[in-house]
């Protein structure tokens, strides 16, 4: 997406980028989420997929609003969680690339995966999401404590939904195991991006702000492997792959998701319901 006239920049300090890392992947991964809306294989589910989308976007605002406060110390006045939700061009957003990849598909030729993809996604993101958070509240930054205390109850509930569907479509029938291991192959090259230490990651655990991305593998994989095991899929082996949206080098997809999701703000700047 290139740069338009009403775009912001920002100032990205170690601990504002370690923010939006956290902030970005939860908005981008609702948004995917809430593209089930209307189109869940049951009620009941597609109701559920809303709300988890909705627990995102209520931990993305959060979050954005506190990188707009660690972003905005000088600043007359912090940029919002709309600006940097809405103003921000595609280089600037840090998510994991994982969550920017297709997730439905709109029609049998359209590109994506299908309800097993967000199944198993919902699932290892879920599960990353809960590491984070439980080890966040013993931050040094009290506002990111406080989120990560809300948040870990939201993510709980989200990895046991998600671990119960991945069990239920791989000890389901030869079908839904199939479309689930196919599912599997898409997004694991995917999560080494979840465990990649930088420069960042170091600052904020030298800092106690909060771990780096590397010290949640153990425990991700050995909780990942438990409900696996359950479903009758295996940890795939280490792949050499390393997606870069958290350095701000994203996929395809990404520009698509930011045009329809930033479309209406940028339309009518400063627009309220």
């Amino acid at each position: 997406m290139a740069a338009t006239a009403d775009s912001i920049r920002l100032n990205l300090t170690p601990p504002v980028r370690y923010v939006l890392r956290l902030a970005d992947t939860a908005l981008i991964h609702a948004q995917r989420l809430g593209e089930w809306c209307g189109h869940g294989p049951v009620l009941e589910e597609d109701i559920a997929l809303t709300n988890m989308a909705l627990d995102l976007v209520g931990q993305a605002r959060a979050l954005l609003t506190h990188a707009g406060r660690l972003e905005g110390q000088g600043r007359a006045e912090p940029f919002s969680e709309d600006e940097l939700a809405f103003l921000r061009d595609e280089a600037q957003f840090l998510n994991l690339t994982l969550v920017e990849q297709p997730m439905r598909r709109s029609s049998a030729h359209a590109p994506g995966g299908d309800f097993a993809d967000t199944v198993l996604r919902n699932f290892l993101l879920a599960t990353w999401f809960k590491q984070v958070w439980q080890r966040l509240a013993a931050s040094s930054d009290a506002d990111l404590a406080a989120i990560a205390g809300k948040a870990v109850k939201e993510a709980r509930y989200h990895q046991q939904h998600a671990g119960d569907w991945v069990v239920r479509l791989g000890d389901g029938t030869d079908e839904s195991a199939r479309r689930l291991a196919a599912a599997l192959e898409r997004a694991w090259p995917y999560t080494n991006e979840m465990f990649a230490r930088d420069a960042v990651d170091a600052e904020a655990q030298a800092s106690g702000l909060g771990p780096a991305r590397d010290a949640l593998a153990a425990d991700w994989r050995r909780e990942v492997a438990a409900v696996f095991s359950e479903a009758g899929l295996t940890l795939p082996p280490a792949t050499p792959f390393a997606s870069t949206g958290t350095l701000g080098r994203h996929s395809e997809h990404m520009g698509f998701i930011l045009a329809e999701m930033q479309s209406l703000q940028r339309a009518h700047p400063g627009g309220r319901w």
